[in-house]
């Protein structure tokens, strides 16, 4: 039975990729941003163009990220894949940083992720399972000092898959953190030939991997992803 899968935050790099790589397993992709420049095209390009969807979201906007999933499930049915995959970009430091700044970063990577989680899990529990997964960072894990906007919101997002994965892995619902420590591989990357950078098509893989797992016994929470050979470690 075909999936349905919602990408939360989309764009061009990881977003993109992990939307043709689910297209091409043959799930039915849902795409949210905020605006539809990019994921209507998108939408339409993907290897069966019946089976995307695009759904301008913004993340922040509580009635807007429900409204979406109504929008899904109208077209496709029930959530069976949700990417916590949206962020906002709070690169200041503390005394830099406005209140607004900072709680765009929230709304977004922590408000937006469980109000996402919410709608997506309810359809997973009425099914019978499904699979969660946040995109972290290395601020997730490790602060790097003077994003304090994003590293928040970023400690936020893993905590909250964390306390996930605990509550509704007994109930078939697999919920999953992925570091990603490197800068992914973007059309508007700095420097398209450092060997440092993130495949995003490599990537994609990995999430689509965590997606199919059929073992439910044991369910991986947290893989940390660098650059280079072998560069992917299941905790």
């Amino acid at each position: 039975m075909a999936r349905t899968a919602v990408i939360a935050g989309v764009g061009p790099g990881l977003g993109e990729s992990l939307a043709r790589r689910f297209a091409a397993e043959g799930c039915r992709v849902a795409l949210f941003a905020r605006s539809d420049t990019y994921i209507e095209p998108l939408a339409a390009d993907l290897p069966d163009p019946g089976k995307g969807l695009a759904v301008p979201t913004d993340i922040a906007d509580v009635e807007a990220v429900r409204d979406g999933f109504d929008a899904v499930r109208e077209a496709f049915g029930s959530v069976d894949v949700l990417v916590n995959h949206a962020s906002a970009a709070s690169w200041t430091g503390l005394m830099d940083t406005s209140v607004e700044a900072f709680e765009e970063a929230w709304a977004v990577g922590g408000r937006g992720a469980f109000v996402c989680s919410q709608e997506a899990v309810g359809d997973m529990l009425d099914t019978g399972g499904g699979t969660v997964i946040f995109t972290g960072a290395t601020s997730a894990v490790r602060s790097l000092g003077g994003a304090i906007g994003f590293t928040a919101a970023k400690f936020a997002a893993r905590g909250m898959a964390m306390d996930m994965a605990q509550e509704y892995g007994p109930e078939g619902v697999h919920v999953a953190h992925v570091v990603l420590d490197g800068q992914i591989d973007t059309p508007d990357a700095p420097d398209r030939d450092d060997e440092t950078l993130l495949d995003p098509v490599e990537l994609a893989e990995t999430y689509w991997q965590l997606v199919e797992r059929d073992d439910t016994s044991t369910q991986p929470f947290e893989i940390h992803i660098t650059n280079g050979p072998g560069n992917a470690e299941f905790i």
